[in-house]
């Protein structure tokens, strides 16, 4: 299994996810398999771990383990996998390390990065149709501002989608370079690198519908749990982070508490830490990834 990527909160994700060292567990989010390794290291031979993830690259980091199965897949079809995998009852905890991989930022050809010169892509599955230079030069004005906006909470995100598309009139905008020319007038001194951070995450998540699949995830792994099963999330921006609360609250990404007869929640988990698990200092030294990322810990209603 090749060393791509650092795992963060590597011991409190898992330590966190496993009840019983024979339990079934679901990493929805391989990557470089740190965290499936990890839970690996910790099951019994009676163990087992399901895996999934879209990057062709993560895939070719399985290791040769019996205990697991890796899947190739978006992770919100999780529930119809775990059924398949024969689990129609639930399995006993699901985790997933939201984001980008370190590999991911790291290859320049994947386009994730402005710290490179590459084609603007920033696909997780190289076999999606959509990529971020058709974002760029195929969106009209005002849908670039709303994701702009949205997704990436990029401040002049109006002037930013009109700066594109004014630069797109005179050639198509293909690369890194080609988009860091379009909006340079635009970026703040001293803090051009911040700003870019927040334009590529915006077409990311665009890009591959991150959203959507995190919604769908949210809802597929409460109904994957089996009563009493842990979900143990990492995120790293506000957006994913206020959803991921907000359907452990309610069981809905709107934070929407629903009430029954007896005026009980109706929300499939409960929260078992109150506040967001956060990186050691230590950690954030030794891996600049950690910086923002909170760890989110729920239980299935018995």
């Amino acid at each position: 299994m090749s060393e791509y990527h650092i795992p963060v909160l590597l011991d409190e994700s898992v330590s966190a996810l496993i009840s019983s060292t024979s339990g079934i567990y679901a990493d929805a989010t391989f990557g470089g398999g740190g965290h499936t390794g990890e839970i690996l290291r910790r099951l019994s031979p009676e163990g087992r771990v399901i895996s999934f993830d879209r990057d062709s690259d993560a895939i070719a980091n399985k290791p040769d383990d019996p205990r697991l199965t890796l899947i190739r897949s978006d992770f919100r079809w999780i529930h119809n996998h775990i059924i398949h995998q024969g689990y129609p009852e639930g399995i006993d905890g699901v985790l997933a390390d939201l984001g980008v991989s370190s590999h991911q930022f790291d290859t320049a050809e994947r386009g994730f990065s402005f710290r490179y010169e590459a084609p603007l892509d920033m696909r997780m599955n190289r076999e999606a149709q959509m990529t971020a230079a058709d974002i760029v030069n195929g969106y009209e004005q005002e849908d670039l501002e709303k994701i702009l906006k949205i997704y990436g909470e990029v401040d002049n995100s109006r002037r930013i989608a009109q700066m594109i598309c004014k630069a797109r009139e005179t050639s198509r905008i293909e690369t890194t370079t080609d988009l860091g020319k379009a909006i340079e007038g635009a970026l703040p001194k001293f803090a051009e690198h911040k700003f870019l951070a927040k334009v590529y995450q915006a077409l990311r998540i665009e890009v591959n519908q991150e959203m959507k699949s995190l919604e769908k995830f949210l809802s597929g792994a409460a109904k994957a749990l089996r009563p009493g099963g842990n979900l143990v999330v990492i995120t790293y921006h506000s957006l994913e982070d206020r959803m991921v609360k907000n359907f452990i609250k309610a069981g809905n990404i709107e934070g929407k508490v629903e009430k029954d007869f007896y005026g009980n929640s109706t929300a499939p988990l409960k929260a078992v830490n109150r506040k967001p698990i956060l990186p050691q200092e230590s950690e954030i030294s030794a891996n600049t990834r950690a910086r923002s990322a909170k760890l989110r810990i729920a239980q299935k209603e018995e």
